[in-house]
């Protein structure tokens, strides 16, 4: 009897020659991927004195697409978009709607102006900027030695 080396990189970890590479071709079809794939927006997240700032990378939608809300102290950004193609002259053998949407929500700290924020949206950026109360800009002065 000889003895072989296992090695589980041969096989993908598998212990039978091909049973991974069923489901790697399920897993691999761009209907999973598309789905699996987060659509969530990174955002970056700025302070100056007066303000903070939000920026979310959403690029091809449309700031109508856009939906922004506070409850609380909690700013809610959220998109729903649904692409539908109707076109009953083509007779298909595979069609895919596309629907995606999410909810990004922030948590404002307490010396954010609730009543003051503003938002654009520019080059597949939305950008938000949420003033700061009075008392909680920072105050600078020189303070004299005695």
């Amino acid at each position: 009897m000889t003895l072989v080396k296992f090695n589980p990189t041969k096989n993908n970890g598998s212990l039978i020659p091909g049973f991974n590479d069923v489901f790697d071709s399920v897993f691999n079809d761009t209907f999973f991927n598309d789905r699996l794939t987060s659509r969530v927006p990174a955002a970056n997240i700025s302070e100056t004195e007066d303000h903070y700032h939000v920026e979310l990378a959403a690029p091809g939608l449309k700031k109508e697409e856009f939906k922004l809300n506070l409850d609380r102290n909690v700013l809610n950004v959220a998109v729903e978009r649904r692409n539908e193609h109707n076109d009953a002259a083509k007779n298909y053998s595979k069609r895919e709607y596309s629907y995606n949407s999410w909810v990004r929500s922030f948590t404002l700290p307490e010396s954010a102006n609730a009543e003051s924020i503003e938002a654009s949206y520019t080059d597949g950026v939305l950008k938000i900027d949420i003033a700061k109360r009075e008392e909680a800009k920072i105050v600078r002065r020189q303070i004299e030695i005695k």
